[in-house]
């Protein structure tokens, strides 16, 4: 059983096949996933397959990519949504220093935003970080957003980020980048990261797992990602898919 808690089955790569592609996943062993909304439109797309198919999640949020196109309508429309029994986190939000798109002032001022928002309507945040590892920490840690904490999604971080996010209530997510041969500073952390602070994900359409690197990603991938951490972790795939499963479920107030 394994939760893919970050795919954007919303992104215009399913528009032609997103039933096969849940279908493929399903088959897999993928009982449950979060389909993260970003902006307006992922948002609306989002929402709409939670309302369809009942193992699906949703997280709504705005991307720090696109943090200077953000108003105070699409704050407020996050909130109400927020009250939807189907949208579980805040996200993704952050801040992300590769594209220059938004200022970092705004992608701060913008990232602190929906932290306020997440404590204010008690839900987790799903944390989008990018070339921005000590900026991150540092906002997450003058907003307290321990309060109601949240997961570090794709982390590519070293061993100490990680126990400071841990520190903060945050959980540690991993995909496909954990299983590129020349990852060892993912594989490192992923063996490291205590179990029950440890989750999986996919981050599809993108960042597909060896050996489909380069090609569109499917949530059916996840189970790539759980097979090379419980190997490095030297687990049964089964465990480890049942626990990382269970902190999902937690995390997202699940169970």
């Amino acid at each position: 059983m394994l939760f893919d808690t970050h795919v954007h089955l919303n992104a215009d790569q399913y528009e032609e096949d997103v039933e096969e592609v849940i279908e493929r996943a399903k088959e897999a062993g993928v009982e449950n996933m979060v389909v993260v909304g970003f902006d307006e439109k992922t948002i609306l797309k989002a929402m709409d397959l939670v309302e369809k198919y009942d193992f699906l999640y949703a997280a709504v949020g705005w991307h720090p990519v696109d943090a200077i196109d953000l108003e105070d309508r699409h704050l407020q429309w996050i909130e109400e949504l927020s009250a939807h029994p189907k949208v579980v986190a805040i996200g993704e939000t952050g801040l992300d220093y590769h594209w220059d798109k938004s200022p970092k002032d705004v992608q701060k001022e913008v990232f602190r935003k929906q932290i306020h928002l997440a404590k204010k309507v008690n839900l987790p945040i799903i944390i989008h970080d990018r070339e921005a590892h000590a900026d991150i920490v540092e906002v997450l840690k003058e907003e307290n957003a321990q309060e109601v904490g949240g997961v570090m999604h794709c982390f590519g971080g070293d061993a100490e980020i990680a126990k400071e996010c841990l520190d903060m209530n945050f959980y540690i997510s991993f995909g496909g980048l954990v299983t590129f041969k020349n990852a060892k500073l993912p594989k490192a952390v992923a063996k490291e990261v205590p179990l029950d602070r440890l989750l999986i994900e996919t981050d599809a359409p993108f960042l597909a797992p060896h050996p489909y690197r380069g090609k569109r990603n499917e949530p059916a991938y996840v189970k790539l990602v759980a097979e090379q951490i419980a190997e490095l972790r030297e687990m049964s795939y089964e465990d480890f898919a049942n626990e990382t499963t269970k902190n999902a479920q937690k995390l997202f107030g699940l169970i």
